[in-house]
């Protein structure tokens, strides 16, 4: 793998950055590689987020190639809404869902559309059986977050990882080469858009293994559905919050994507996939905020840097969609990361942030906007018996578990 330990031990404590102009100076350092995911190395070695230099530009330039505005459209105007009614559907049906299990569903679904990973059956079980390999491939990627014995997990997890590869991985590239072949030989065949078959398009020239190949499309998966599942529920956590506080904005969430969408952004800035950034030193490198010796690391404390008063306002920590905001600075600040690394994903998933020339017509509003905004139209709600739980598993804030209820309110029901 290519990432590695640095072979020295630290010579002093990591410097920790903290506020919005640190941390774009960090982002824009080219010897400050990407070190959040070193004890991950069993799903993340090698991947996309993870790799440095000349490595990481050709795999995005690769990658690229399926992460363009008209296929981002084909999946927000035809291919997901099917998916969001097909999967809410019996819940709405029931009255009731867990947010969490309902958000990993459906991004699920989105994240096997866009890595590539079939399902020929398209049966609840066979999507149950993918839905278990993806929490172990999370577990994977945030084991330094983990609070058990991470060797044990490791195990586990790379076990996982060989047989996920025998029931998902194998046939999907089978029959993505199959095609290729066919379309070589001259045929008119169509091609599936997703990121297995712009890589196997470009074998050769990103010099792939078999092995890198599975921990890609392996990442691919989980950060499609997880980290895009836990900004769904979170989103839906701020928005109830917020109609409580301002009941005339009921109406607005349910009706005006723009609005839906901009409370998404404010989430994101909030709460960040992960609550840090780590950097690595290559090289000596000078920051505003200190030096960082070779072998260095450099903290990035995101909730922080997002949540910076000079940047945001003197309200910067609380959540308010309607915030004013700065020439230049994104609404979700910096959680999607920024220079080289910023995520490759970010518009499928939060959309395009409108210009002043907005057309609805013919805007990004993203895969999530579409997802909350069908879940709010479903009526949901609190469940005032099952209050929401922290997941105790991992040092990460995340939901453990959040029942709502849908459909319309009973007379009697508790606000």
């Amino acid at each position: 793998m290519t990432v590695t330990a640095p072979s020295t031990p630290e010579a002093k404590e990591p410097l920790v950055v903290s506020t919005f102009a640190e941390a774009k100076e960090v982002y824009r350092a080219k010897d400050l590689r990407q070190a959040l995911y070193d004890e991950g190395e069993v799903v993340m070695g090698d991947v996309l987020v993870n790799l440095h230099g000349a490595e990481h530009r050709a795999r995005r330039r690769a990658e690229n190639k399926m992460f363009r505005r008209e296929v981002f459209e084909r999946y927000e105007r035809e291919l997901f809404p099917q998916v969001i009614e097909r999967t809410l559907a019996p819940y709405v049906e029931a009255g009731r869902v867990d947010l969490v299990k309902l958000g990993h569903e459906l991004l699920l679904n989105l994240a096997a559309l866009t890595a590539g990973v079939d399902r020929p059956k398209g049966t609840a079980e066979e999507t149950h059986h993918l839905y278990s390999y993806m929490m172990l491939f999370i577990e994977g990627a945030t084991l330094a977050h983990s609070t058990g014995d991470k060797d044990e997990q490791r195990k586990c997890i790379y076990a996982g990882l060989l047989d996920w590869d025998r029931d998902f991985l194998a046939p999907s590239v089978e029959r993505r080469r199959a095609l290729l072949e066919r379309k070589a030989a001259g045929e008119d065949v169509e091609l599936p858009r997703d990121v297995l078959t712009t890589l196997l398009e470009n074998w050769d020239e990103l010099e792939l293994t078999h092995e890198v190949l599975r921990r890609e499309i392996a990442f691919f998966l989980l950060a499609g559905a997880h980290t895009t599942a836990t900004a769904f529920v979170r989103s839906i956590d701020h928005i109830l919050s917020w109609v409580e506080k301002h009941p005339e904005d009921l109406e607005v969430i349910r009706t005006d994507q723009l609005f839906v969408q901009r409370c998404i952004h404010e989430t994101v800035r909030l709460n960040p996939s992960s609550p840090i950034g780590k950097r690595r030193a290559l090289a000596p490198v000078s920051l505003s905020s200190g030096e960082v010796n070779e072998g260095d690391f450099v903290i990035l404390d995101l909730q922080n840097i997002n949540r910076d008063p000079e940047v945001f306002g003197e309200d910067a920590a609380e959540f308010n969609p309607r915030r004013p905001l700065p020439p230049g600075v994104a609404p979700f600040g910096l959680s999607f990361g920024g220079g080289m690394h910023v995520c490759i994903g970010q518009d499928l998933a939060a959309g395009v942030v409108p210009r002043a020339d907005f057309d609805a017509d013919n805007h990004l509003f993203g895969l999530l906007t579409g997802s909350i905004q069908a879940v709010l139209t479903a009526g949901v709600r609190r469940d005032p018996e099952n209050p929401p739980e922290r997941d105790k598993n991992t040092l990460r804030p995340y939901w453990g578990s959040y029942p709502v209820l849908l459909g319309d309110a009973a007379p009697d029901e508790s606000a």
